[in-house]
């Protein structure tokens, strides 16, 4: 029996928590902005209120599974016409894809759902328990009273984030009046309680304690993000040049950088920019605006540490001056990214404008083909779907041309009209019949128009087909 190698390192490492440093700049008032807004959007939309009439919704932005419908304010999408959210979400791709080429991890360091809540529960650990210096020595010390107690209000209000987080999420597939209603109540659906609860608890704990971790370790960007970067991508960097080598201030032959840590001390991830690229840096500028108030305070250049390019890294130790910020954003990779971006998003738009206000469509019946009727006139049969868009039941009336004549009929109906209620569907039998020895009659095929408008109004669409002979047995 072979023992273990008691000497071989272990391939886990513990997490080390990562308490950073409150800082002042314009990258942290940036993200304070950020922060405030996107979180304003994703806890007030739910609750705007948009008038579609007596038998619609009136909540703006509604994802109605129900009823198989996404509403977003005007615009109403229904099942068939997915493509505009494959849409949305191609844009979305290409967005990403070109803030990235053109400044690194934008996305990671300012917007991404991850960065935004954990911003917000650092903000809430440092008024709970102090800053940096006070939440290490709060963490080292053995559990007391005055450690369970901060311990204890933090995830509290951590907890009370996490549920706002999760109802918010569920207020978006209901009304979110009458489902607060429903969950104080004790009435709404299990399912609400289910998803509430999930993402209470892993917005509780991916904010409160993973943070970097799921940056680092789950989220698949930063090893996408490769292919996105070149050697003219802005993203955040220490210009070891000037800054090296690291000691006191005024001392000959030292550099800018005094090595005060404090780009370390405020980083959320834990990571020495000055160490170089590295997988786990969010591009958030917290440590520039660090540095920038070391430098001013000792009176040397600003910028030791911001953003800049591979190629402006060549530039500026050759001793001359760095590209402009224009230059890099507009380049042909970002002009390619931003052509296509707006080419769907355009392509959206035009087909939104262009769908048809009524839904119909046409389907033969092929068994039989045809009918020969007691009079030798030849009949098709038509199955046709009628879906009304509008909140209020409506008259649809159904005409017919083609080159040959043909009468029309309805199945179950004395005259050429159909109802079709408010939001819903209805199929209806179609007749075309064309009288015995007439041309439609004993041709293979003749094309025919269905047409489709909607009484009061100027709505009017077609479908076309064909009308199938005799001496056609196959279609």
């Amino acid at each position: 029996m072979t023992l273990p190698d008691t000497d071989t390192p272990s391939l886990y490492a513990a997490r080390e928590p990562v308490f950073p440093r409150r800082v002042k700049g314009a990258f942290r008032t940036l993200k304070w902005w950020i922060m405030a807004v996107t979180l304003g959007i994703y806890y007030i939309t739910p609750w705007l209120r948009w008038d579609r009439g007596p038998n619609l919704p009136d909540q703006a932005v509604l994802v109605d599974i129900a009823n198989r419908r996404f509403f977003f304010f005007m615009i109403e999408i229904w099942p068939h016409e997915f493509y505009f959210v494959a849409g949305l979400l191609i844009m979305a791709g290409l967005g990403l894809f070109l803030f990235t080429s053109a400044a690194g991890r934008v996305w990671c360091g300012y917007a991404c759902p991850q960065t935004v809540w954990t911003d917000l529960f650092i903000l809430v650990e440092r008024w709970v328990e102090g800053d940096r210096n006070a939440r290490i020595r709060l963490h080292r010390q053995p559990w007391n009273w005055e450690k369970l107690v901060k311990n204890g209000i933090k995830w509290w209000i951590w907890l009370a984030i996490g549920l706002a987080t999760g109802g918010a999420w569920i207020f978006y597939f209901t009304d979110a009046p009458t489902l607060l209603r429903d969950l104080v109540t004790g009435h709404a659906h299990p399912v609400a309680y289910i998803t509430m609860l999930i993402l209470t608890f892993t917005t509780f704990f991916f904010g409160g304690f993973a943070r970097e971790q799921i940056c680092i370790y789950a989220c698949p960007w930063p090893r996408i993000q490769a292919a996105m970067v070149d050697e003219d991508t802005l993203t955040i960097g220490y210009r070891d040049w000037r800054g090296e080598p690291r000691g006191k201030q005024n001392v000959e032959g030292n550099g800018d950088c005094i090595d005060c840590m404090a780009c370390v001390n405020v980083c959320p991830m834990g990571i020495d920019i000055r160490d170089g690229q590295q997988m786990a840096c969010i591009t958030c500028g917290l440590c520039i605006d660090a540095c920038n108030d070391v430098m001013d305070k000792i009176g040397k250049p600003r910028d030791l540490i911001g953003y800049l390019a591979l190629t402006d890294e060549v530039r500026e130790r050759a001793g001359e001056p760095a590209k402009s910020v224009w230059a890099h954003v507009f380049r042909p990779r970002t002009v390619m990214y931003t052509v296509l971006w707006a080419g769907v998003g355009i392509g959206l738009i035009v087909a939104l404008f262009l769908r048809s206000p009524i839904d119909m469509n046409v389907t033969p019946v092929r068994n039989p083909t045809y009918v020969t009727l007691s009079d030798g006139s030849i009949r098709n049969a038509y199955e046709l779907r009628l879906r009304n868009k509008g909140g209020e039941d409506s008259q649809f009336t159904i005409a017919v041309t083609s080159e040959e004549p043909v009468t029309l009929s309805l199945e179950g109906a004395d005259g050429l009209t159909v109802n079709v209620p408010a939001n819903e569907t209805t199929t209806q039998r179609i007749y075309l019949t064309a009288a015995a020895g007439s041309e439609a009659a004993t041709e293979d095929r003749t094309d025919v128009r269905i047409w489709v408008e909607q009484q009061g109004t100027t709505n009017r669409v077609h479908h076309d087909t064909v009308f199938n002979g005799k001496e056609d047995d196959d279609e």
